[in-house]
């Protein structure tokens, strides 16, 4: 299977680049653990606009000040004896909600960077860009920077077909494929809880190391192994079904939320199906709508607190645009 927009094309100063956010539909927290997971890019973007300049610097603020652990650790690991950079990001993307930002602002500041160094291919930027992200957290999955860097539907350890990738870890690998767009609309709702990625997954590492751990991973690995296969085929049934059991499975590892579960409930009468999105304890969910009631959905989400957006998959991964 082919990868979508080719490598990153050599180009010189200033470069800009743009990346997706991602959706995940099926198997947040357990992909960690080497379980399937099914997301796809959201045509919500980031923006990253790489120059000249006399000092390291990330939206006019000092390398040295600045609080974005991942903007240091790309510039250690990836720009470590290149002249200095001005570095301006813009993001549609709400940060800490569970919705990619961080992946796309490293897959975008990454591409960005290689491309003054002769570019790069895909399957290499999704290895820098999941290994910066985990650097910055010190855990997780390449499955948020895998979607950014694809584009469309993408499968971790799942789905039909040979690999289109291997992402390695240090304690395991990950297979990426790609998956058929059924060419549905989504509706995401952020509940204004910001979240942390890493607290989340290490809390529920710890609890899946618990004696009732084993059975749970292979829950997750069962919703998830069928909802790829769903989604393939188009079966929006079969999909609202198992988006309700991965939804049970989240909130008995305790990464659900007051503010979650009252989203969810809200959207019900307008949605085929509701669950957490990312790594959950706040962030955004992710929902199906009753196809022709996705204005009403958007209309319930707002009256219940959330932030609602209509959106869509897009094919297009991270890719260089016009500074």
């Amino acid at each position: 299977m082919t990868e979508n927009g080719g490598p990153i094309p050599a180009r010189p100063l200033p470069v800009s680049a743009r990346s997706p956010g991602k959706c995940i539909v099926f198997g947040e927290h357990a992909v960690v653990r080497g379980a399937p997971e099914l997301a796809f890019a959201i045509d919500l973007y980031t923006q990253v606009l790489v120059r000249p300049g006399t000092s390291h610097r990330l939206n006019s603020e000092p390398a040295e000040e600045v609080a974005n652990e991942y903007f240091r650790t790309a510039l250690r690991d990836w720009w470590p004896d290149g002249p200095a950079l001005e570095v301006r990001s813009v993001s549609r993307i709400p940060r800490a909600a569970g919705l990619g930002s961080s992946a796309a602002f490293v897959a975008g500041l990454l591409a960005a960077l290689s491309a003054p160094r002769g570019g790069i291919g895909r399957a290499e930027l999704a290895q820098a860009a999941f290994d910066t992200e985990r650097g910055a957290q010190g855990v997780g999955s390449p499955g948020d920077t895998a979607t950014v860097v694809a584009g469309g539907y993408v499968a971790i350890n799942g789905g039909p077909g040979d690999p289109i990738w291997t992402v390695r870890g240090p304690d395991r690998s990950w297979d990426v494929r790609r998956v058929a767009d059924p060419g549905w609309v989504w509706v995401v709702a952020y509940t204004g809880i910001p979240r942390s990625t890493g607290e989340a997954v290490r809390a529920v590492g710890a609890r899946l190391e618990r004696p009732e751990g084993p059975a749970l991973l292979a829950e997750f690995d069962r919703v998830a192994t069928q909802g790829i296969s769903a989604v393939q085929r188009g079966d929006r049934a079969e999909v609202a079904r198992l988006m309700a059991r991965n939804q049970e499975l989240l909130s008995e590892v305790g990464v659900s939320h007051p503010r979650i579960e009252a989203l969810i409930n809200a959207a019900q009468p307008a949605a085929e199906a509701a669950k957490l999105t990312g790594a959950g304890a706040g962030g955004s969910i992710v929902v199906l709508p009753v196809p022709g009631r996705e204005a009403e959905l958007v209309r319930r989400l707002a009256r219940a607190g959330g932030v609602p957006t209509v959106v869509r998959p897009t094919r297009d991964g991270v890719r260089l645009v016009e500074p």
